[in-house]
Protein backbone atom coordinates (compact mmCIF):
# COMPACT_ATOMS: atom_id res chain seq x y z
CA UNK A 1 0.00 0.00 0.00
CA UNK A 2 2.83 2.39 0.82
CA UNK A 3 5.93 2.98 -1.24
CA UNK A 4 8.65 0.60 -0.17
CA UNK A 5 11.39 2.14 -2.31
CA UNK A 6 11.64 5.51 -0.57
CA UNK A 7 14.45 7.72 -1.86
CA UNK A 8 17.88 7.78 -0.37
CA UNK A 9 18.00 10.90 1.76
CA UNK A 10 21.40 12.56 1.73
CA UNK A 11 23.00 13.93 4.92
CA UNK A 12 22.59 17.45 3.51
CA UNK A 13 18.87 16.90 3.03
CA UNK A 14 18.60 15.51 6.54
CA UNK A 15 20.36 18.54 8.00
CA UNK A 16 18.10 20.89 6.08
CA UNK A 17 15.02 18.96 7.21
CA UNK A 18 16.08 19.27 10.85
CA UNK A 19 16.85 22.98 10.48
CA UNK A 20 13.56 23.79 8.78
CA UNK A 21 11.70 21.76 11.40
CA UNK A 22 13.60 23.55 14.19
CA UNK A 23 12.85 26.94 12.61
CA UNK A 24 9.17 26.04 12.40
CA UNK A 25 9.04 24.99 16.02
CA UNK A 26 11.10 28.01 17.04
CA UNK A 27 8.64 30.48 15.53
CA UNK A 28 5.80 28.50 17.10
CA UNK A 29 7.60 28.72 20.46
CA UNK A 30 7.87 32.48 20.08
CA UNK A 31 4.15 32.75 19.42
CA UNK A 32 3.32 30.70 22.52
CA UNK A 33 5.77 32.48 24.83
CA UNK A 34 4.76 35.81 23.35
CA UNK A 35 1.19 35.03 24.29
CA UNK A 36 2.22 34.30 27.87
CA UNK A 37 4.22 37.55 27.90
CA UNK A 38 1.10 39.46 26.88
CA UNK A 39 -1.05 37.72 29.49
CA UNK A 40 1.46 38.53 32.25
CA UNK A 41 1.78 42.12 30.96
CA UNK A 42 5.46 41.58 30.35
CA UNK A 43 5.67 44.74 28.23
CA UNK A 44 4.93 46.87 31.30
CA UNK A 45 7.26 44.89 33.56
CA UNK A 46 10.03 45.06 30.95
CA UNK A 47 9.31 48.40 29.28
CA UNK A 48 12.76 49.13 27.88
CA UNK A 49 14.20 47.73 24.65
CA UNK A 50 16.36 45.77 23.94
CA UNK A 51 17.01 45.57 27.69
CA UNK A 52 14.29 45.96 30.26
CA UNK A 53 15.65 49.19 31.65
CA UNK A 54 17.50 50.11 34.85
CA UNK A 55 16.92 47.74 37.74
CA UNK A 56 14.57 45.45 35.89
CA UNK A 57 17.17 42.74 35.42
CA UNK A 58 17.50 42.53 39.20
CA UNK A 59 13.82 41.59 39.42
CA UNK A 60 13.95 38.25 37.60
CA UNK A 61 11.92 36.74 40.43
CA UNK A 62 8.95 38.49 38.82
CA UNK A 63 7.46 35.97 36.34
CA UNK A 64 6.47 38.77 33.97
CA UNK A 65 10.05 40.05 33.74
CA UNK A 66 11.46 36.54 33.44
CA UNK A 67 9.13 35.59 30.59
CA UNK A 68 9.70 38.89 28.79
CA UNK A 69 13.49 38.50 28.97
CA UNK A 70 13.24 34.88 27.87
CA UNK A 71 11.05 35.90 24.93
CA UNK A 72 13.64 38.40 23.70
CA UNK A 73 16.55 35.98 24.08
CA UNK A 74 14.56 33.31 22.24
CA UNK A 75 13.72 35.82 19.49
CA UNK A 76 17.43 36.47 18.92
CA UNK A 77 18.25 32.75 18.80
CA UNK A 78 15.35 31.90 16.49
CA UNK A 79 16.31 34.75 14.17
CA UNK A 80 19.83 33.35 13.88
CA UNK A 81 18.42 29.86 13.32
CA UNK A 82 16.23 31.12 10.49
CA UNK A 83 19.22 32.83 8.88
CA UNK A 84 21.34 29.66 9.11
CA UNK A 85 18.49 27.60 7.66
CA UNK A 86 18.18 30.03 4.73
CA UNK A 87 21.93 29.88 4.06
CA UNK A 88 21.85 26.09 3.99
CA UNK A 89 18.83 26.11 1.66
CA UNK A 90 20.70 28.46 -0.70
CA UNK A 91 23.82 26.31 -0.54
CA UNK A 92 21.99 23.18 -1.57
CA UNK A 93 20.02 25.01 -4.28
CA UNK A 94 16.61 24.40 -2.76
CA UNK A 95 14.98 27.12 -4.82
CA UNK A 96 11.38 27.19 -3.60
CA UNK A 97 12.38 26.62 0.02
CA UNK A 98 14.96 29.40 -0.25
CA UNK A 99 12.37 31.81 -1.64
CA UNK A 100 9.88 31.11 1.16
CA UNK A 101 12.53 31.31 3.88
CA UNK A 102 13.90 34.54 2.37
CA UNK A 103 10.50 36.14 2.84
CA UNK A 104 10.35 34.89 6.44
CA UNK A 105 13.84 36.26 7.17
CA UNK A 106 12.95 39.61 5.61
CA UNK A 107 9.80 39.85 7.74
CA UNK A 108 11.60 38.84 10.92
CA UNK A 109 13.46 42.10 11.75
CA UNK A 110 10.33 44.05 10.82
CA UNK A 111 8.34 41.96 13.30
CA UNK A 112 10.99 42.53 15.98
CA UNK A 113 10.86 46.26 15.34
CA UNK A 114 7.08 46.33 15.68
CA UNK A 115 7.42 44.37 18.93
CA UNK A 116 9.94 46.91 20.24
CA UNK A 117 7.59 49.79 19.43
CA UNK A 118 4.68 47.97 21.06
CA UNK A 119 6.71 47.66 24.28
CA UNK A 120 8.15 51.17 24.41
CA UNK A 121 4.93 52.91 23.38
CA UNK A 122 2.54 50.47 25.09
CA UNK A 123 0.23 50.36 22.06
CA UNK A 124 -2.29 47.53 21.76
CA UNK A 125 -2.62 47.98 17.99
CA UNK A 126 1.12 47.46 17.51
CA UNK A 127 0.94 44.33 19.68
CA UNK A 128 -1.74 42.96 17.37
CA UNK A 129 0.40 43.70 14.29
CA UNK A 130 3.34 42.02 16.02
CA UNK A 131 1.23 38.89 16.57
CA UNK A 132 -0.07 38.86 12.99
CA UNK A 133 3.47 39.10 11.62
CA UNK A 134 4.52 36.23 13.88
CA UNK A 135 1.65 34.11 12.56
CA UNK A 136 2.74 34.96 9.02
CA UNK A 137 6.34 33.93 9.66
CA UNK A 138 5.19 30.66 11.22
CA UNK A 139 2.95 29.99 8.21
CA UNK A 140 5.91 30.60 5.89
CA UNK A 141 8.09 28.12 7.79
CA UNK A 142 5.31 25.50 7.61
CA UNK A 143 5.10 26.07 3.84
CA UNK A 144 8.89 25.85 3.50
CA UNK A 145 8.85 22.59 5.45
CA UNK A 146 6.15 21.18 3.20
CA UNK A 147 8.00 22.15 0.01
CA UNK A 148 11.24 20.67 1.32
CA UNK A 149 9.58 17.40 2.32
CA UNK A 150 8.00 17.13 -1.13
CA UNK A 151 11.37 17.72 -2.78
CA UNK A 152 12.80 14.61 -1.09
CA UNK A 153 9.63 12.58 -1.52
CA UNK A 154 9.46 10.04 -4.35
CA UNK A 155 5.71 10.53 -4.79
CA UNK A 156 5.12 13.49 -7.07
CA UNK A 157 2.23 15.75 -6.08
CA UNK A 158 -1.15 14.70 -7.41
CA UNK A 159 -2.32 17.17 -10.05
CA UNK A 160 -5.91 18.06 -10.70
CA UNK A 161 -5.91 15.95 -13.87
CA UNK A 162 -4.33 12.90 -12.35
CA UNK A 163 -6.54 13.14 -9.26
CA UNK A 164 -9.57 12.61 -11.47
CA UNK A 165 -8.05 9.38 -12.72
CA UNK A 166 -7.82 7.94 -9.21
CA UNK A 167 -11.02 6.10 -8.46
CA UNK A 168 -12.29 4.13 -5.56
CA UNK A 169 -13.91 0.74 -5.69
CA UNK A 170 -17.59 0.36 -5.03
CA UNK A 171 -18.48 -2.65 -2.89
CA UNK A 172 -19.00 -5.66 -5.13
CA UNK A 173 -21.96 -6.87 -3.15
CA UNK A 174 -23.35 -4.83 -0.33
CA UNK A 175 -26.01 -6.96 1.31
CA UNK A 176 -29.06 -5.41 2.86
CA UNK A 177 -31.03 -6.32 5.92
CA UNK A 178 -29.80 -8.16 8.95
CA UNK A 179 -26.36 -9.71 8.87
CA UNK A 180 -26.14 -13.44 9.31
CA UNK A 181 -25.03 -14.56 12.74
CA UNK A 182 -21.71 -16.16 13.59
CA UNK A 183 -20.98 -19.83 13.43
CA UNK A 184 -23.10 -21.48 16.15
CA UNK A 185 -20.08 -23.49 17.26
CA UNK A 186 -18.38 -20.25 18.33
CA UNK A 187 -21.26 -19.01 20.47
CA UNK A 188 -20.63 -18.84 24.22
CA UNK A 189 -22.26 -21.40 26.43
CA UNK A 190 -23.48 -20.93 29.97
CA UNK A 191 -25.67 -18.13 31.33
CA UNK A 192 -22.77 -16.04 32.64
CA UNK A 193 -20.79 -16.31 29.40
CA UNK A 194 -23.84 -15.39 27.33
CA UNK A 195 -24.58 -12.38 29.55
CA UNK A 196 -20.98 -11.21 29.45
CA UNK A 197 -20.92 -11.54 25.67
CA UNK A 198 -24.12 -9.53 25.33
CA UNK A 199 -22.92 -6.76 27.65
CA UNK A 200 -19.62 -6.60 25.77
CA UNK A 201 -21.48 -6.34 22.45
CA UNK A 202 -23.61 -3.42 23.64
CA UNK A 203 -20.54 -1.64 25.01
CA UNK A 204 -18.85 -2.07 21.63
CA UNK A 205 -21.83 -0.47 19.93
CA UNK A 206 -21.22 2.67 21.98
CA UNK A 207 -17.64 3.09 20.65
CA UNK A 208 -16.09 3.58 24.09
CA UNK A 209 -12.67 4.49 22.68
CA UNK A 210 -14.13 7.80 21.51
CA UNK A 211 -15.57 8.67 24.91
CA UNK A 212 -12.50 9.58 26.92
CA UNK A 213 -11.23 12.23 24.51
CA UNK A 214 -14.64 13.80 23.85
CA UNK A 215 -15.44 13.89 27.57
CA UNK A 216 -12.05 15.48 28.23
CA UNK A 217 -12.97 18.21 25.73
CA UNK A 218 -16.16 18.91 27.69
CA UNK A 219 -14.28 18.96 31.00
CA UNK A 220 -11.70 21.38 29.58
CA UNK A 221 -14.50 23.68 28.39
CA UNK A 222 -16.17 23.55 31.80
CA UNK A 223 -12.96 24.50 33.60
CA UNK A 224 -12.42 27.36 31.13
CA UNK A 225 -15.87 28.64 32.03
CA UNK A 226 -15.82 28.11 35.79
CA UNK A 227 -12.16 27.78 36.76
CA UNK A 228 -11.60 26.38 40.27
CA UNK A 229 -15.25 27.10 41.13
CA UNK A 230 -16.54 24.33 38.85
CA UNK A 231 -19.29 22.45 40.78
CA UNK A 232 -18.59 18.73 41.04
CA UNK A 233 -22.25 17.92 40.38
CA UNK A 234 -22.19 19.87 37.10
CA UNK A 235 -19.01 18.12 35.99
CA UNK A 236 -20.30 14.64 36.83
CA UNK A 237 -23.74 15.06 35.27
CA UNK A 238 -22.34 16.69 32.13
CA UNK A 239 -19.83 13.89 31.62
CA UNK A 240 -22.56 11.31 32.25
CA UNK A 241 -24.84 12.91 29.68
CA UNK A 242 -21.92 13.18 27.28
CA UNK A 243 -21.03 9.50 27.61
CA UNK A 244 -24.63 8.56 26.84
CA UNK A 245 -24.67 10.91 23.82
CA UNK A 246 -21.45 9.44 22.43
CA UNK A 247 -22.84 5.97 23.00
CA UNK A 248 -26.04 6.81 21.13
CA UNK A 249 -24.07 8.29 18.20
CA UNK A 250 -21.83 5.23 18.01
CA UNK A 251 -24.80 2.87 18.14
CA UNK A 252 -26.64 4.60 15.29
CA UNK A 253 -23.42 4.67 13.29
CA UNK A 254 -23.08 0.90 13.76
CA UNK A 255 -26.66 0.40 12.61
CA UNK A 256 -26.42 2.59 9.52
CA UNK A 257 -23.05 1.24 8.40
CA UNK A 258 -23.60 -2.43 9.18
CA UNK A 259 -23.65 -3.42 5.50
CA UNK A 260 -20.41 -1.71 4.51
CA UNK A 261 -18.69 -2.61 7.80
CA UNK A 262 -18.38 -6.21 6.64
CA UNK A 263 -16.35 -5.04 3.61
CA UNK A 264 -13.61 -3.64 5.86
CA UNK A 265 -11.15 -5.72 7.87
CA UNK A 266 -11.12 -3.03 10.56
CA UNK A 267 -14.87 -3.22 11.19
CA UNK A 268 -15.76 -6.79 10.22
CA UNK A 269 -15.91 -7.89 13.87
CA UNK A 270 -18.46 -5.30 15.00
CA UNK A 271 -21.48 -6.69 16.88
CA UNK A 272 -24.04 -6.13 14.13
CA UNK A 273 -21.76 -7.54 11.43
CA UNK A 274 -21.25 -10.73 13.44
CA UNK A 275 -24.90 -10.92 14.40
CA UNK A 276 -24.27 -10.77 18.13
CA UNK A 277 -27.10 -8.24 18.49
CA UNK A 278 -30.24 -8.03 16.33
CA UNK A 279 -30.61 -4.77 14.46
CA UNK A 280 -33.96 -3.87 16.06
CA UNK A 281 -32.39 -4.17 19.53
CA UNK A 282 -29.48 -1.95 18.50
CA UNK A 283 -31.90 0.68 17.20
CA UNK A 284 -33.89 0.50 20.43
CA UNK A 285 -30.67 0.77 22.43
CA UNK A 286 -29.64 3.86 20.45
CA UNK A 287 -32.93 5.62 21.11
CA UNK A 288 -32.76 4.61 24.78
CA UNK A 289 -29.29 6.16 25.12
CA UNK A 290 -30.49 9.30 23.34
CA UNK A 291 -33.43 9.65 25.70
CA UNK A 292 -31.27 9.07 28.75
CA UNK A 293 -28.69 11.61 27.56
CA UNK A 294 -31.26 14.31 26.92
CA UNK A 295 -32.99 13.45 30.21
CA UNK A 296 -29.79 13.80 32.22
CA UNK A 297 -28.99 17.16 30.66
CA UNK A 298 -32.52 18.53 31.06
CA UNK A 299 -32.93 17.25 34.64
CA UNK A 300 -29.50 18.01 36.08
CA UNK A 301 -27.79 20.55 33.80
CA UNK A 302 -29.85 22.81 31.49
CA UNK A 303 -31.95 22.74 28.34
CA UNK A 304 -29.29 24.34 26.12
CA UNK A 305 -26.79 21.57 26.82
CA UNK A 306 -29.52 19.00 26.13
CA UNK A 307 -30.29 20.59 22.74
CA UNK A 308 -26.60 20.67 21.84
CA UNK A 309 -26.20 17.00 22.80
CA UNK A 310 -29.21 16.04 20.67
CA UNK A 311 -27.84 18.08 17.78
CA UNK A 312 -24.47 16.33 18.11
CA UNK A 313 -26.15 12.91 17.94
CA UNK A 314 -28.10 13.91 14.84
CA UNK A 315 -25.05 15.43 13.16
CA UNK A 316 -22.87 12.34 13.65
CA UNK A 317 -25.59 9.80 12.94
CA UNK A 318 -27.27 11.47 9.97
CA UNK A 319 -25.17 14.28 8.50
CA UNK A 320 -21.77 12.59 8.84
CA UNK A 321 -22.70 8.90 8.49
CA UNK A 322 -25.33 9.17 5.74
CA UNK A 323 -24.41 12.36 3.86
CA UNK A 324 -20.74 13.30 4.26
CA UNK A 325 -18.84 10.04 4.70
CA UNK A 326 -20.14 8.17 1.63
CA UNK A 327 -20.40 11.15 -0.74
CA UNK A 328 -17.50 13.60 -0.39
CA UNK A 329 -13.74 13.45 0.00
CA UNK A 330 -14.11 16.31 2.50
CA UNK A 331 -16.02 14.02 4.86
CA UNK A 332 -13.38 14.14 7.58
CA UNK A 333 -12.95 17.92 7.37
CA UNK A 334 -16.66 18.72 7.50
CA UNK A 335 -17.39 15.87 9.89
CA UNK A 336 -14.83 17.32 12.29
CA UNK A 337 -17.52 19.77 13.36
CA UNK A 338 -19.01 17.03 15.53
CA UNK A 339 -15.86 17.10 17.65
CA UNK A 340 -16.56 20.74 18.51
CA UNK A 341 -19.89 19.93 20.16
CA UNK A 342 -18.42 18.70 23.49
CA UNK A 343 -16.67 22.07 23.89
CA UNK A 344 -19.96 23.90 23.36
CA UNK A 345 -21.81 21.51 25.65
CA UNK A 346 -19.22 21.87 28.43
CA UNK A 347 -19.37 25.66 28.34
CA UNK A 348 -23.17 25.69 28.13
CA UNK A 349 -23.38 23.38 31.15
CA UNK A 350 -21.72 26.08 33.26
CA UNK A 351 -22.79 29.36 31.67
CA UNK A 352 -26.02 28.34 29.88
CA UNK A 353 -24.67 30.16 26.81
CA UNK A 354 -22.25 29.42 23.96
CA UNK A 355 -19.18 31.55 24.74
CA UNK A 356 -16.29 32.52 22.49
CA UNK A 357 -13.71 30.43 24.44
CA UNK A 358 -15.85 27.34 23.75
CA UNK A 359 -16.01 28.25 20.06
CA UNK A 360 -12.22 28.66 19.95
CA UNK A 361 -11.67 25.33 21.70
CA UNK A 362 -14.12 23.75 19.26
CA UNK A 363 -12.10 25.32 16.44
CA UNK A 364 -8.94 23.61 17.70
CA UNK A 365 -10.76 20.26 17.66
CA UNK A 366 -12.17 20.96 14.19
CA UNK A 367 -8.72 21.70 12.71
CA UNK A 368 -7.06 18.85 14.62
CA UNK A 369 -9.48 16.23 13.29
CA UNK A 370 -8.11 15.99 9.70
CA UNK A 371 -4.50 16.00 10.96
CA UNK A 372 -5.54 13.15 13.25
CA UNK A 373 -7.90 10.99 11.19
CA UNK A 374 -6.15 11.23 7.81
CA UNK A 375 -3.44 9.04 9.32
CA UNK A 376 -6.00 6.33 9.97
CA UNK A 377 -7.32 6.81 6.43
CA UNK A 378 -3.79 6.23 5.13
CA UNK A 379 -3.35 3.06 7.16
CA UNK A 380 -6.74 1.65 6.10
CA UNK A 381 -6.78 3.01 2.55
CA UNK A 382 -7.55 -0.36 0.97
CA UNK A 383 -10.31 -1.01 3.50
CA UNK A 384 -12.03 2.27 2.68
CA UNK A 385 -11.67 1.62 -1.06
CA UNK A 386 -13.37 -1.77 -0.74
CA UNK A 387 -16.21 -0.20 1.22
CA UNK A 388 -16.66 2.54 -1.39
CA UNK A 389 -15.88 5.48 0.91
CA UNK A 390 -14.26 8.42 -0.97
CA UNK A 391 -11.59 9.06 1.64
CA UNK A 392 -8.86 11.50 0.64
CA UNK A 393 -6.08 8.86 0.20
CA UNK A 394 -8.41 6.80 -2.00
CA UNK A 395 -9.55 9.67 -4.23
CA UNK A 396 -6.55 12.01 -4.27
CA UNK A 397 -3.63 9.78 -3.32
CA UNK A 398 -1.30 9.36 -0.36
CA UNK A 399 0.99 12.26 -1.25
CA UNK A 400 -1.89 14.73 -1.16
CA UNK A 401 -3.09 13.26 2.13
CA UNK A 402 0.32 13.71 3.76
CA UNK A 403 0.39 17.33 2.63
CA UNK A 404 -3.05 17.91 4.13
CA UNK A 405 -1.93 16.34 7.42
CA UNK A 406 0.96 18.81 7.68
CA UNK A 407 -1.13 21.83 6.69
CA UNK A 408 -3.93 21.01 9.11
CA UNK A 409 -1.35 20.42 11.82
CA UNK A 410 0.05 23.91 11.20
CA UNK A 411 -3.46 25.35 11.45
CA UNK A 412 -4.05 23.39 14.67
CA UNK A 413 -0.87 24.73 16.24
CA UNK A 414 -1.84 28.29 15.37
CA UNK A 415 -5.37 27.87 16.71
CA UNK A 416 -3.99 26.50 19.99
CA UNK A 417 -1.92 29.67 20.42
CA UNK A 418 -4.96 31.87 19.73
CA UNK A 419 -6.93 29.85 22.29
CA UNK A 420 -4.24 30.34 24.93
CA UNK A 421 -4.00 34.09 24.37
CA UNK A 422 -7.74 34.75 24.39
CA UNK A 423 -8.57 32.56 27.39
CA UNK A 424 -5.84 33.81 29.74
CA UNK A 425 -4.16 30.40 30.00
CA UNK A 426 -0.70 30.41 31.56
CA UNK A 427 2.82 29.10 30.98
CA UNK A 428 1.94 25.42 31.59
CA UNK A 429 -0.42 25.44 28.62
CA UNK A 430 2.12 27.28 26.46
CA UNK A 431 4.95 24.88 27.20
CA UNK A 432 2.69 21.86 26.78
CA UNK A 433 1.48 22.79 23.31
CA UNK A 434 5.03 23.57 22.20
CA UNK A 435 6.48 20.28 23.46
CA UNK A 436 3.72 17.95 22.30
CA UNK A 437 3.25 20.00 19.14
CA UNK A 438 6.92 19.42 18.35
CA UNK A 439 6.47 15.69 18.93
CA UNK A 440 3.42 15.62 16.67
CA UNK A 441 5.26 17.52 13.92
CA UNK A 442 8.27 15.23 14.19
CA UNK A 443 6.11 12.16 13.61
CA UNK A 444 4.66 13.87 10.52
CA UNK A 445 8.21 14.34 9.21
CA UNK A 446 8.82 10.62 9.69
CA UNK A 447 5.53 9.91 7.91
CA UNK A 448 6.79 11.83 4.87
CA UNK A 449 10.09 9.99 4.90
CA UNK A 450 9.01 6.43 5.73
CA UNK A 451 5.60 6.35 4.01
CA UNK A 452 4.59 3.17 5.83
CA UNK A 453 1.55 1.93 7.68
CA UNK A 454 3.58 1.92 10.88
CA UNK A 455 4.47 5.60 10.40
CA UNK A 456 0.79 6.44 9.83
CA UNK A 457 -0.20 4.71 13.07
CA UNK A 458 2.65 6.46 14.91
CA UNK A 459 1.39 9.86 13.76
CA UNK A 460 -2.17 8.87 14.64
CA UNK A 461 -1.16 8.06 18.22
CA UNK A 462 0.95 11.24 18.43
CA UNK A 463 -2.11 13.26 17.46
CA UNK A 464 -4.08 11.63 20.28
CA UNK A 465 -1.28 12.47 22.70
CA UNK A 466 -1.18 16.07 21.47
CA UNK A 467 -4.86 16.72 22.04
CA UNK A 468 -4.96 14.80 25.32
CA UNK A 469 -2.02 16.79 26.74
CA UNK A 470 -3.48 20.08 25.47
CA UNK A 471 -6.80 19.40 27.18
CA UNK A 472 -5.13 18.35 30.43
CA UNK A 473 -3.02 21.52 30.38
CA UNK A 474 -6.20 23.59 29.93
CA UNK A 475 -7.77 21.76 32.86
CA UNK A 476 -4.79 22.34 35.17
CA UNK A 477 -4.13 25.94 34.12
CA UNK A 478 -7.80 26.90 34.44
CA UNK A 479 -8.02 25.37 37.90
CA UNK A 480 -4.93 27.28 39.03
CA UNK A 481 -6.24 30.67 37.88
Amino acid sequence: MFDDNSPHVTPAETRLTILVWASTMGTYLLLAVGGVTTLLDGGTACSGWPTCGPGAIDNLSDPAVLVAVGHRIAALMIGLLLAVTLLLAWRYRSGRVSAILSLAVLLYPFQVGVGALAVTRDTAALSDVHLVLGVGIFALTILALLLHLESVNTNSPVTADSANEITYQEPESAPTGDIAGPDPSTKPTGKFSILRNQVSAYVELMKPRLMWLLCLVAVAAMTLAAGPDLPVKTAVTTVTGGVLAVGASGTFNNVLERDVDQEMDRTADRPLVEGRIPVYRAVTFGFLLTGLSVGVFVSFVNVLSALLALLAILFYSVVYTLVLKPHTQQNIVLGGAVGAFPALIGWAAVENTVGMPAVLLGGVIFLWTPAHFYNLALAYKDDYARAGFPMLPVVRGEGTTRRHILLYLGATLLSSVVLGITTQLDWLYAMTIVLVGGMFLWTVLRLFREQTEQAAFRTFHASNAYLGCLLLAIFVDALLV
